[in-house]
């Protein structure tokens, strides 16, 4: 068992605390690239961990009055079964590949980050409100079930946005959705992967002392002056990801490419139906519907 790897993991908590998220961001990583953990189990292992981490941190937000119970078990139930569905799918997908989609996340998040977020939110209980509330509860658990991130950055946009709920709020209830989310996903993985259970519950009490300094921190740092330079950390490691594990997947799949001419045509009359489909939904609703200010909904 790594100690430099312990130590890292003391980040995990800092940022859960902090940010509300951001966990499994660097939790996926540190056990793959510092354990030496197959994907697969790394991303088992970070949800229970994530997931763990993140009652310590619901208890500390409780405390302060920062949970909104109701709001968070709407978001949540439909995110308990999307984390299933997703870490049950999770065995249908190459390792390599999946890496590939937590580090598109990770970028995504990255940007997300370094644009911040703004603290507008729609009045509570706005038209339409707890249905979108359960839709991306559901999209975002089943993302988050399947590579084990994806969670706090896109919860606490969606709680300000169409649940109205202030920041600090926002940050709490994300903290109670991703405990939920993540024992489904964990579940649904337990299905056909097999853990480190010590591993888990190293890494797991580093992080939680972790997340005692982040929720600290919320009271005497400013976001801004941390927000960034995170970003930024996230971005550079997101390319790394890409880059190793982008040469390796390619590799891997060049036999399957197609080469004869009905393979050929058959991917192209697909890629055609998903360019047809996405033009159809487009055409379903007006985007001036939904206004996201500053990488808010990323």
């Amino acid at each position: 068992m790594s100690a430099l790897g312990l130590v890292l993991a003391i980040g995990i908590g800092v940022s859960l605390g902090f940010f509300g998220g951001g966990g499994s961001i660097l939790t996926v990583p540190l056990l793959v690239y510092v354990f030496g953990l197959e994907p697969k189990v790394a991303i088992a292992s970070s949800l229970v961990i994530v997931g763990l981490a993140s009652c310590s941190g619901t208890v500390q937000h409780w405390r302060a009055g920062n949970i909104r119970w109701r709001t968070g078990l709407v978001f949540g139930s439909a995110g308990v079964v999307g984390a299933y569905l997703g870490g049950r799918a999770g065995a249908a997908f190459d390792g390599g590949v999946l890496l590939l989609l937590f580090a598109s996340m990770m970028v995504l998040t990255s940007l997300a980050m370094w644009r911040g977020r703004g603290g507008a939110s729609s009045p509570a209980g706005s038209d339409g409100g707890a249905w979108k509330l359960v839709v991306q509860g559901f999209g975002v658990g089943l993302f988050t079930g399947l590579v084990g991130a994806g969670g706090g950055f896109l919860i606490v946009p969606a709680l300000t946005l169409w649940a109205g709920l202030p920041m600090a709020a926002a940050v709490g209830t994300s903290l109670f959705i991703i405990v939920l989310k993540s024992g489904a996903g964990f579940l649904g993985y337990l299905s056909h992967v097999s853990v480190d259970y010590a591993l888990i519950a190293a890494v797991t009490a580093s992080a939680i002392a972790g997340s005692f300094v982040g929720s600290r921190l919320t009271r005497r740092v400013a976001p801004d002056s941390l927000r960034r330079g995170f970003a930024g950390f996230v971005l550079v490691m997101a390319c790394l990801i890409l880059v190793r594990e982008g040469a390796a997947v390619m590799a891997a799949a060049e036999a399957a490419l197609p080469t004869t001419a009905p393979q050929v045509l058959f991917a192209l009359l697909m890629l055609g139906v998903g360019i047809l489909a996405g033009r159809v939904s487009r055409t379903g609703g007006s985007a001036d519907d939904l206004v996201f200010e500053r990488g808010e909904g990323i």
